[in-house]
């Protein structure tokens, strides 16, 4: 039996380093002619802030600003690939190629890379991870070990450098 993939969904928190495993997921989605999703999660607001918040916004404007706020970030998130997959390869069009959605939805990042590896039907999952502090060769990311546990399919982790790679998306 050969492997197939097809799609490949990249998780990414948009730090600075995370250029780094996305050069990974185009890589690997062009040596097997596969798709990309992109998959940017904004966490969930704290439940004390969100009590406060209702005080001073009623629901329906916080609702709609949650997804004005959604829509900025997959804007923003388009326009700083783009600029990456000039600077990589300096054909975007080719870069860009490989990538059939990007989706930022609120949520937590466990949940909510695992759905949409499941809603998108991806092959694989591919996501970077930061080493903390002198726990960095004993643990994973918490989110990046909660994926490897708990996913159905291949997760290909990107360990994240903490020196400038010279490959950053841009700024948050």
């Amino acid at each position: 039996m050969t492997l197939q993939i097809k799609k490949i969904l990249y998780a990414t928190d948009l730090t600075k380093n995370s250029a780094y495993a996305f050069r990974y997921a185009t890589k690997m989605a062009e040596k097997y002619d596969a798709e990309m999703t992109i998959l940017h999660v904004i966490e969930p607001i704290p439940p004390m802030a969100k009590h406060y918040m209702k005080i001073y916004v009623d629901e329906a404007k916080w609702e709609e600003k949650i997804k004005y706020e959604q829509d900025l970030a997959s804007e923003r998130i388009k326009k700083r690939l783009q600029e990456f997959c000039r600077q990589e390869t300096q054909d975007a069009p080719q870069c860009l190629a490989q990538v059939s959605t990007i989706l930022v939805r609120p949520g937590y990042p466990v949940e909510e890379i695992l759905k949409a590896a499941d809603e998108e039907d991806c092959s694989m999952i591919v996501l970077g991870t930061h080493g903390k502090g002198f726990l960095k060769q004993t643990f994973l990311g918490s989110v990046a070990r909660s994926v490897l546990d708990r996913a159905k399919r291949p997760v290909f982790i990107v360990p994240l450098p903490y020196e400038r790679t010279g490959l950053t998306i841009g700024e948050i």
